[in-house]
């Protein structure tokens, strides 16, 4: 199938690229040339692991990029819309998908031949049929679910793992205006085998993204209210939760003994908050949504209240030791929201960072991937560092934000150290014994 995708960010780009991966002939659409530039060279404008391979191995081949989206239009059979919806503070942002949808009815106003037109950026429920659907309309003079399609195809990829996700799903959602519009949406996924297809209105294609994305916040938060209640009265919420784990229902056990241990479980760990791209802005969308069709969201907003609490657990916990902040060198470890990305974007290290930096902390910060970003947030006022090992040297307290598989490493790297510094765990990846002086979340 010839595949448009408008919108060359997380989700557009590894869609594109996964597409092509899987046969289909795709054009990525971006209005940034130099990004453009960049897809064509072979070199992915965003990191996420394995996509600079399957971009190499595809480009020119089965995957281009350009800025012409009359172009792309013209060229294809499906334009899958993938661009940016930011929450505003009270309601997220439609200007880029409503632009897209406009450029693109404007397309097929001259275009001869049936078109399928796809949302896969996320929106609220009620946006692709209400919104997208008349903007198609007026811009081409044509009428939906006669001369051309409307789907609405949800994205459930986690960054840092978004290439995995895309090529092994769990589900596919294919929402559809009408029954010709889903089923070319369920050709599109005709290569991936038996994997499990929800054919479905685009209402609630739109529902069931924003449904997923709340429920894993909502463990998420549940486990940091736990485990600020063990901290309280002296339990340890590594064990605690340990014990929850274990009920069958979440590690199901096999014939065989063998006990399984699904990743969901991921989120059902206390920590120092969420951050990313998604969780916050999805979570404040659905309660904003929920008001304005009201429906008050009481437990989302409690997600969002214990999030936006969290990471000042780990101020706490330094303060504990040391009271005044003024002059006290500090590590930062991990800027990124999660392992496996560069995306710091409502990252709860940005939040401890500028409250250090606040309280004139002397503030020293290492991820391994994410530095340029960070960069861009605090320029010149924190000392950047390119290893670990530097970065806690000289410091009275080191505070662990994002859980990289080598930071594993830092017992080892304190060991017989004449003065140990504090060592504040935000992810409970240490073994509290590790090292000489530790504090972690829920401990």
């Amino acid at each position: 199938m010839n595949v448009s995708i408008v919108g060359t960010g997380y989700v557009g780009l590894v869609s594109g690229v996964c597409l092509a991966e899987k046969g289909h002939k795709v054009i990525c659409v971006d209005i940034d040339q130099a990004k453009v530039e960049k897809i064509n060279k072979g070199i992915p404008p965003i990191y996420e692991p394995g996509l600079s391979e399957l971009l190499r191995k595809n480009i020119y081949i089965n995957l281009t990029a350009t800025t012409d989206l009359r172009h792309a239009v013209m060229d294809t059979d499906l334009s899958l819309i993938a661009v940016e919806t930011p929450f505003d503070g009270t309601e997220i942002d439609l200007k880029y998908v409503k632009k897209v949808a406009e450029q693109i009815g404007a397309v097929l106003k001259e275009k001869a031949g049936y078109h399928l037109v796809v949302v896969k950026s996320t929106v609220v429920p009620g946006t692709t049929e209400n919104v997208v659907v008349p903007i198609l309309e007026q811009a081409s003079g044509k009428k939906a679910g006669e001369d051309f399609g409307v789907g609405m195809n949800p994205e459930f990829l986690k960054e840092g793992e978004a290439i995995f996700d895309f090529m092994n799903p769990d589900r596919i959602v294919l929402g559809g205006i009408d029954e010709r519009s889903i089923n070319i949406l369920n050709d599109l996924y005709g290569a991936f085998g038996n994997v499990d297809k929800v054919r479905t209105n685009s209402r609630t294609a739109e529902l069931i993204k924003y449904a997923s994305n709340s429920l894993l916040a909502l463990l998420i938060s549940f486990s940091n209210e736990i485990g600020n209640l063990c901290a309280a009265v002296g339990v340890d919420v590594v064990e605690a939760m340990q014990g929850v784990h274990f009920d069958r229902r979440f590690t199901p056990m096999l014939p065989s003994g063998e006990r399984i241990f699904p990743s969901m479980l991921t989120y059902l760990v206390a920590g120092c908050g969420f951050g990313g791209s998604c969780f916050p802005k999805d979570v404040n969308a659905l309660i904003a949504y929920g008001k304005k069709m009201g429906v008050p969201m009481n437990l989302m907003e409690a997600v969002i209240a214990v999030n936006t609490r969290q990471p000042q657990k780990m101020i706490e916990m330094l303060k504990k030791h040391y009271p005044n902040l003024k002059g006290l060198k500090v590590a930062v470890l991990g800027m990124a929201f999660k392992p496996g990305t560069d995306d710091i974007r409502e990252s709860p290290s940005i939040t401890v960072t500028k409250i250090l930096l606040d309280e004139n902390a002397v503030v020293k910060v290492y991820d391994p991937i994410a530095r340029h970003e960070a960069e861009k947030v605090f320029g010149s006022s924190v000392d950047f560092q390119d290893e670990l090992r530097n970065t806690i040297v000289g410091v009275s307290a080191i505070l662990i934000m994002t859980r990289w598989q080598h930071f594993h490493e830092i017992p080892n790297l304190l060991a017989g150290r004449q003065e140990q510094p504090l060592v504040i765990d935000g992810r409970r990846m240490l073994d509290k014994k590790s090292v000489l002086r530790y504090e972690g979340i829920g401990l």
